[in-house]
């Protein structure tokens, strides 16, 4: 796509006029934050892992002393203690002595060594080496994952099962994410009746607004139905208005003209200012966008396939625009 567009022309002038990062922050438990947006980044409240620790079983010794180790002149230490997992703390060794540990266990600093168990030939409590060892062999030591706060997630994220499982690492039981925009569906016109509606010639079911709620769920939002608007515009206005004191976002779809009137190009311009009138794509006429108090408005053709492909482009990523995110423009192949 071209980076003259029409299309991500319009994007931009309408994303831009969206306040980023609008909602206001709200906890969660961590276990239902997977897919909401991190608020804020989140640093490390302490070093990943939080202590040097054996990544495989065997002997803990000091380094200095495998250097000499051959086939021809195996080095021998005595087995002086154990640490395991959930140990608080490895016993201290001296010179030609050796600790026995299992994977996971606590390990101290300085210049030590972890001898794998088939790397080792045990009689009793001694065992013995061929080689060297190099210094901190085979153990994990504390922070070399993430350090104390440093950026751990950055804000604006959607959360995965991945940083679910970071967060709970960490500790913590709770999380800020971005509130999720209230938005509020109209659908527009006389000629539209409730979809579970007995059907009467000339009317038109309503497939657009419980798709469009689907839609708007799963771009993050709380969708929430305003109804079924009739082609009067003073009611249409009085009720949009009504709606913005509450609602995040408003999406309308159909009633682009009404009369020969620009009716949804004249509601949006009423209610707040008019940013997008159409755009001059194969089915983009329809596409009117404006803003209301810092609040999005997105009018989508009343068709319905053409109703969710014009939500895709503009609803979805003016979602993401207030909850934060990184908006990413989304191409459309029907363009020009």
């Amino acid at each position: 796509m071209s980076e003259n567009s029409p299309l991500l022309e319009a994007q931009d002038l309408f994303l831009n006029a969206i306040p980023a990062r609008q909602m206001p922050a709200e906890q969660v438990t961590t276990d239902k934050a997977w897919q909401r947006t991190l608020h804020a980044e989140l640093l490390a409240p302490e070093d990943s892992p939080p202590y040097h620790r054996a990544i495989v079983e065997g002997f803990l010794v000091n380094t200095a002393e495998t250097r000499s180790a051959s086939e021809e002149t195996p080095v021998s230490f005595k087995v002086v203690g154990s640490v395991a997992p959930g140990d608080t703390k490895c016993p201290r060794f001296g010179a030609g002595e050796a600790i026995e540990l299992q994977t996971g266990s606590i390990l101290p600093d300085g210049d030590v060594s972890i001898v794998r168990m088939w790397e080792a030939k045990r009689n009793g409590d001694n065992v013995s080496i061929s080689r060297p060892f190099p210094p901190r062999f085979f153990i994990e030591n504390q922070g070399c994952d993430i350090e104390k706060n440093a950026t751990v997630i950055s804000a604006g994220t959607v959360l995965t099962p991945q940083h679910i499982g970071t967060i709970a690492s960490f500790g913590q039981s709770d999380i800020a994410v971005a509130r999720q925009p209230r938005v509020t569906v109209f659908a527009s016109g006389d000629e539209v009746i409730p979809y579970t509606a007995p059907f009467k010639p000339g009317m038109i079911r309503d497939c657009n607004s419980p798709m469009l709620e689907a839609a708007i769920s799963a771009a993050g939002g709380q969708p929430t139905l305003g109804g079924i608007m009739g082609d009067n515009f003073d009611n249409f206005v009085a009720a949009v208005k009504n709606t913005l004191e509450q609602a995040d976002m408003i999406v309308i779809s159909g009633g682009t003209a009404v009369g020969g009137r620009d009716f949804i190009s004249d509601l949006i311009s009423e209610v707040g200012d008019l940013l997008i009138d159409g755009v001059p794509m194969r089915s983009g006429r329809p596409l009117i966008m404006g803003i209301a108090n810092g609040k999005p408005i997105v009018a989508v053709a009343g068709h319905p396939p053409e109703a969710l492909r014009g939500f895709q482009l503009f609803g979805a990523p003016a979602i993401a625009k207030l909850m934060g995110q990184t908006v990413a423009l989304a191409e459309d192949e029907k363009q020009g």
